[in-house]
């Protein structure tokens, strides 16, 4: 029974670029199917698969809903996905948890760089697919258009099995070219009036059920050969054809309609059905024995050990952590002990849950394919991987994608930074995409996130859920200082007031080191002419100053001093009076060393199409980099310079216009390198004002 169960089961994804349609054909499904009473509609607020308060503002999908529905006896987990650039991850998460893809895309507009990341993110993962032209109830709207915009810009074998009847307002319909009749939509309500072709609409379904049954056959030798023979295939042949080309991932199935006048949705919910894997019909997942690293595969058969991996993680300040998990193999029951093999810690489950939108049903178990999700588990975050603690696996975490754009936050209620300290770090653990840290120079708190809406939601989710307001400014670049000369010099430190004195006195040699070395400190005392108590406070003396830098106030790197020679007082001399003699002795030595600015170098790696590389290699130059090489990757070209931070720390914006949204980019740091003298200047004369406001503000 329970392998009936999981035949019966379709866990699939709604993919597509941002403004495809995807959300508003998932309200549509679930309407269709009977499990709403009534359709939503995202662009007033309706909708079930949209319900955060800052998706509702934007009219845009943020994060991956899930919802679930029954159709002609097969059970439907439904993923609807975010498809703007910056929340990309997150639906490439939810990919990973299904069986199979329905890739949406609208018929009008060219398909973006996110439908390609999409597409080639299928293609990666091996997920068998169908396609679904949506909005063709909207002014010029181009289903053909649509077709080949598949074909060329997404490399895919897209094939029509249903065609539009009518065009803009008047979109009535669809023709399925697999029964050879037209279906008519009278209402929303996604009931259709099944009617016989004549005329126009059976010749243009003539010539696309050739083409179709053209397609299919050339996916399998046997039926080729019947159709060159016979010139035909019949309905049977077709679908059994069509099924396996799906599966096979020789073809994409491309269906058409309206999500928001609910035409052609209950075709597409047949294509789910009978094109679209059952868990148990996809390949086994992979995954290495917990112990020894040994490969292992689980696939999704209900008897054997319990698996899951953790793919998406909510988190709510009242309600407590939500981990959503795919159920690899064996049953998932409520009330559950099972390990998290990734931390090596027991968890218990509480009640399954079954998501459905923004609410959440209790389940009493899940079947291999599932999505469910269970409340507060301690110790178990996204990418984990539970199972049964008598055979323990690991499922092989998600890649987690780079930042691209960096942000300093301030609280803006003084007194906050710890609150949202706290607060970012449960926003990290809720999306994987977003980083956070305390710079260690800088002092600020720096939040990087996959692009400028990105930082600007969880700015508005820190208000709304931890209730912390914060500002965000550029990030302060780390820059730092050192030496190109050695030189010698004194510092002598002699105070006397009446009673014991203050008396330090040593000479520092100091000299460049090569670059990323550090700091070494040198003792050539001989003869006791310091005390040898009194050598570690000339080197505190030192580390301090280093600390403070000469130019600009920032820390002094790759620089040797050696204290080579001095005197002491037997009464007066301390700690603290040679601490402040090696501080005047090394500010004495810099002013002859030749000190000059360092900045941090950044290597980049920018990824754009070939007519775009002459516009990024000018723009890169302009920003101070440095072109190490070129290679082709797939249509496009991967770019690899060296450029200053200072330049790129607004970069993907730029990148973004220059390419038409079709440049990506990943930055490392790379190291330090002397900033060049006329910006050296401006830097050095910032820091000076900066630091005078600075003292301004302590004495007022």
């Amino acid at each position: 029974m329970a392998v009936e169960e999981i035949g019966r089961l379709r866990t699939i994804a709604l993919v597509g670029q941002g403004g495809a349609g995807k959300t508003q054909l998932a309200e549509a499904m679930l309407f269709t199917a009977g499990t709403t009473s009534r359709l939503g509609r995202p662009d007033d607020g309706t909708a079930l698969m949209d319900f955060e308060p800052e998706e509702l503002s934007r009219h845009i999908s943020i994060s991956s809903s899930f919802h679930h529905l029954n159709w002609k006896r097969t059970e439907v987990i439904l993923a609807n996905t975010p498809g703007y650039s910056a929340f990309l991850p997150d639906a490439f998460a939810a990919m990973r948890a299904v069986d199979g893809i329905v890739f949406v895309a609208s018929a009008g507009g060219d398909l973006k760089v996110e439908s390609e990341k999409i597409f080639e993110h299928i293609r990666g993962l091996g997920l068998p697919h169908v396609a679904f032209v949506s909005k063709l109830d909207r002014e010029r709207m181009d289903f053909e258009a649509a077709l080949s915009d598949l074909e060329k810009s997404l490399a895919a074998k897209p094939i029509a099995i249903t065609l539009p009847i009518g065009a803009e307002s008047a979109f009535s319909g669809v023709i399925d070219l697999l029964t050879m009749k037209a279906r008519s939509y009278p209402d929303s309500s996604g009931k259709a009036r099944e009617e016989e072709l004549s005329g126009d609409l059976r010749s243009r379904a003539a010539a696309a059920r050739t083409k179709l049954c053209e397609a299919v056959a050339e996916t399998d030798d046997t039926l080729l050969e019947k159709y060159l023979e016979q010139g035909e295939l019949d309905e049977a042949e077709l679908r059994t054809a069509l099924r396996g080309a799906v599966l096979q991932g020789k073809l994409t199935p491309v269906l058409c309609g309206s999500g928001l006048k609910n035409i052609g949705v209950d075709l597409l919910l047949d294509a789910v059905a009978a094109l679209l894997p059952a868990p148990n019909e996809r390949p086994p997942f992979r995954a290495q024995g917990q112990s020894n690293g040994a490969p292992v595969e689980r696939g999704a058969d209900v008897d054997a050990p319990f698996s899951a991996f953790v793919f998406k993680t909510v988190v709510d300040p009242f309600a407590g952590k939500l981990s959503i998990f795919r159920v690899v193999s064996g049953r998932a029951t409520s009330d559950a002990t099972v390990l998290n093999a990734t931390r090596g810690s027991r968890e218990r489950f509480g009640q399954l849950l079954r998501l459905e939108g923004k609410k959440q049903a209790p389940l009493p178990s899940a079947l291999p394919g599932e999505i469910v999700a269970v409340a507060k588990l301690k110790d178990t975050t996204t990418g984990d991987t539970l199972c049964d603690e008598k055979s323990p696996i690991v499922f092989p975490p998600p890649e987690r994608p780079l930042p691209v754009i960096s942000f300093a936050i301030r609280p803006k209620t003084r007194g906050d930074e710890e609150k949202a300290s706290q607060a970012l770090a449960r926003l990290v653990e809720e999306d994987p995409a977003l980083e956070t840290h305390r710079d260690p120079q800088t002092h600020e708190i720096i939040l990087s996130g996959t692009g400028q809406m990105h930082i600007e939601v969880t700015v508005e989710k820190l208000k709304r859920k931890f209730n912390v307001d914060v500002e965000l400014t550029a990030p302060k670049v780390p820059y730092k200082e050192t030496i190109k000369a050695r030189a010698e010099a004194q510092g002598k430190y002699k105070r006397q007031s009446g009673g014991r004195g203050q008396y330090g006195d040593c000479w520092l040699r100091v000299e460049p080191l090569p670059r990323g070395k550090g700091f070494e400190f040198g003792d050539e005392i001989v003869g006791g002419v310091i005390p040898r108590q009194y050598i570690p406070s000339v080197e505190k003396g030192v580390r301090n100053t280093l600390n403070e830098g000469y130019l600009a106030g920032y820390p002094m790197v790759d620089v040797k001093v050696t204290v080579f020679d001095g005197s002491f007082h037997e009464v007066d001399s301390s700690d603290m009076a040679f601490q402040i003699a090696a501080s005047m002795g090394l500010k004495n030595a810099f002013e002859k060393a030749r000190p000059v600015l360092l900045e941090p170098i950044m290597a980049l790696e920018v990824s754009c199409p070939d007519e775009c590389m002459g516009d990024v290699i000018g723009d890169l130059n302009a920003r101070r980099g440095r072109v190490l090489g070129m290679e082709s990757k797939g249509s496009g070209q991967v770019i690899k310079a060296l450029v200053p931070m200072a330049e790129v720390l607004k970069y993907a914006p730029d990148l973004r216009s220059i390419t038409s949204g079709r440049g990506s980019f990943e930055a490392r740091f790379s190291h330090y390198d002397e900033v060049p003298a006329h910006l050296a200047e401006k830097v050095i004369a910032e820091s000076k004002r900066a630091r005078e406001a600075a003292g301004q503000r302590a004495q007022a």
